[in-house]
């Protein structure tokens, strides 16, 4: 039986290749040093912050609000696209922060399902929904809105955007 803190820095590391992307990754991966098997794990400060994540049940109700707000709105995007995208984001934790990269740096963190900076959500956020950014289906709006400006569609995103 694997050891639980062995378990709990697996997990983490995986959380944390998912949101920071192939090259990032890399780099934190090659750099990490496992303690001995009965030490306690290290404490990751500027980690991206995980809460209890969303039940199975609560991501697609999200995501099946968000495509009707995004087709009232002209926003491109399918189930499958915001699905990808939230799981590789944020696990499908709507409280999901990034505390370590050049954004949370600067001040504003990237936050929610999408991982969007204030900033952005500010921009593109669409009337109708919370004007909270860690609302689930309004941080998914405003993403799919971002995605479809700059890249056509929230479909056509396939890494960290």
């Amino acid at each position: 039986m694997p050891n639980t803190a062995t378990t709990a820095r697996t997990t983490f590391r995986k959380r944390l290749i998912a949101a920071a992307g192939v090259s990032t990754a890399a780099v934190a991966v090659s750099l990490a040093v496992v303690p001995a098997a009965n030490a306690a794990p290290a404490a990751q400060p500027n980690a991206v912050k995980y809460a209890t994540p969303a039940s199975a049940d609560t991501v697609p109700e999200w995501i099946n609000e968000a495509l009707k707000v995004m087709d009232k709105h002209d926003i491109p995007g399918t189930y499958n696209g915001l699905h990808k995208n939230i799981m590789r984001e944020s696990g499908g934790d709507p409280n999901a922060m990034n505390g370590w990269d050049i954004n949370a740096q600067n001040g504003t963190p990237s936050k929610g399902l999408l991982q969007v900076i204030q900033p952005t959500f500010d921009a593109y956020h669409v009337e109708g929904t919370s004007t909270s950014l860690t609302d689930p289906v309004a941080n998914i709006v405003a993403a799919a809105n971002y995605a479809a400006d700059k890249y056509g569609s929230i479909d056509n995103v396939n890494s960290a955007y």
